[in-house]
């Protein structure tokens, strides 16, 4: 077995956990760091034992979109819910066994041997079987699916089917990232693949079932009695409400009408802090970092002086303390401080300098400028927006923002027709480094939204995708050569790493959020 994967099935995860009543600044340190086991023991008395039933209420900022089952995006909450993944991580990227139930990874890399469950079965009752991973990973290789991690799907060119139980991938090279694919590949029924993309009928093998879905409204999810983990889920049925508008969401936790929300702002989550009604969980992946896009295609944006200028114009602290009430941390770089790509200079790299933007633009003989600031029509990056506006506006570049709604923003993305500039939220930095730049709609070394190519880019990216051990030092080196690249051209401009925030009434309980931001109900209950 390939030692940097070893087989384990250890105990909970850890999280920064934020808790009410007299944390006072520890709480946007995120100091305070306890187990799931040991929340669920101080959060609600003596009642160790799970109580089983009840409807848990989601709130959510966004609303479902099924035409992106298989891209990572917050318009899909319903993926950890509904379905399951061939392996889990734990907060220090350490597969851990889902649907998958052990591998082996050959010494060069490019073979692996997948055993599987096999007491599982689809909501509908058809048994999983390695057939079920065969449509998956050939489903993800189909460029109709606008699958993130189409590149790493590809990369495997044999699939070996041997029993219903076991099946052995041959790799064109060795992936680097190969468990990001797993983790992010939720395993769907294929009989019903063109009715789950229309929304119509979701059939996976997780906790709860599919039971509607109200297009603005939101979903309800019933209880899977066949569930393959014993007495799991607790909750007999989830509802989640769509409610777009941020003091709405806040609103809604407070009047009781929904028990947890995944949408809430550091901003707006601020004042709950000192609220012991509420309990706060900041993940130490983080969730996404916000950054400023530029296309390298049009003028003056394919000067990079002129994207290095932006990257000092803007105020990134003031970002992080307006804008997020505190939580995250201002960056120049991608990365969360769990990566292993993280380092303190790349963080500081571009630093709040409105004189030497000035001096960088006149260098570029382009002051005076007019650009386009695309955005999503959302608070929480319409107040992005409006800083970067702002800031820019101070060393002489005038912008004229351009709200998009949350599904056409993807479309432009996807499609690289965004303008001169855009404000947005990107994600994938919190797994292996790689996955960022090969399969992030923003960094896409093959194919990205700003439109940057390079030899030196492709380079970099296929060195560091194809290391065996992506935390060994020939990866770590890759991973900085890339950071350097990054903050030199700079047509990703990275402003602050966003925390990954969980709010909740304190009765709640068990609930988690895995790598790739989606909640994960299976040990949920209510007190």
């Amino acid at each position: 077995m390939n030692s940097l994967y070893p087989f384990t099935s250890t105990g909970p995860t850890r999280r920064g956990l934020l808790r009410a009543g007299g944390a006072g600044a520890a709480l946007l340190t995120l100091a305070a760091c306890r187990s799931a086991a040991e929340r669920d023991e101080g959060a609600g008395g003596s009642d160790a034992a799970p109580r089983r039933g009840g409807t848990l209420t989601v709130a959510h900022g966004v609303d479902f979109a099924p035409a992106l089952l298989f891209s990572q995006s917050a318009m899909n909450l319903p993926h950890r819910l509904v379905f399951n993944t061939l392996t889990r991580y734990d907060d220090d990227l350490t597969p851990r066994p889902e649907l998958a139930t052990s591998w082996d990874i050959s010494r060069d890399g490019t073979t692996v041997t997948l055993r599987l469950r096999d007491d599982v079965t689809f909501h509908d009752g058809r048994p999983f079987t390695a057939d079920d991973v065969i449509f998956a990973i050939e489903n993800l290789q189909n460029p109709e699916r606008a699958a993130q991690l189409r590149s790493t799907a590809a990369a495997v060119t044999g699939l070996d089917k041997r029993g219903d139980h076991e099946l052995v991938l041959t790799l064109d090279h060795p992936v680097g990232n190969l468990f990001d694919l797993f983790e992010f590949m939720i395993i769907t029924d294929r009989n019903t693949v063109e009715e789950a993309i229309a929304g119509e009928r979701l059939v996976g093998t997780g906790p709860f079932r599919f039971e509607e879905w109200r297009p603005g409204a939101g979903l309800t999810l019933t209880r899977n009695e066949t569930y393959w983990r014993p007495d799991r889920p607790y909750l007999d049925k989830v509802e989640i409400r769509i409610i777009t508008q941020a003091d709405s969401l806040v609103s809604s936790l407070r009047t009781g009408q929904s028990h947890l929300s995944l949408g809430v702002s550091g901003r707006d989550a601020a004042p709950l802090k000192d609220d012991s009604t509420f309990e706060i969980v900041s993940y130490d992946t983080g969730g996404g970092a916000y950054y400023v896009g530029a296309n390298v295609e049009v003028r003056p944006t394919n000067d990079k002086t002129v994207r290095q200028a932006i990257a000092w114009a803007i105020d990134r602290d003031r970002i992080v303390e307006q804008a997020l009430g505190g939580f995250g941390i201002a960056s120049a770089a991608p990365w969360p401080e769990s990566s292993p790509a993280y380092s303190e200079a790349n963080r500081t790299h571009y630093r709040h300098d409105p004189d030497r933007a000035r001096e960088l633009l006149r260098e570029a003989g382009a002051e005076n400028l007019t650009l386009p600031l695309g955005h999503t029509s959302i608070p929480g990056l319409t107040t992005l927006a409006e800083m970067v506006q702002y800031d820019l506006e101070q060393v002489g570049i005038r912008t004229e923002l351009q709200p998009y709604d949350p599904t056409n923003a993807q479309r432009r993305l996807i499609s690289g027709e965004m303008p001169a500039l855009w404000a947005l939220q990107h994600g994938f930095a919190q797994v292996t480094p790689s996955t960022l730049v090969v399969s992030a709609y923003p960094f896409n070394e093959a194919q990205n939204t700003s439109h940057f190519s390079s030899a030196e880019y492709t380079e970099l990216v296929r060195n560091a995708w194809r290391v065996t051990e992506p935390r060994g030092e020939e990866a770590l080196a890759s991973y900085q050569e890339i950071s350097d690249l990054l903050l030199d051209e700079a047509f990703i401009i990275d402003l602050a790493v966003l925390p990954a925030l969980q709010v909740a009434r304190a009765a709640v309980r068990g609930a988690t959020v895995n790598k790739f931001g989606y909640l994960n109900l299976d040990d949920a209950h209510l007190a």
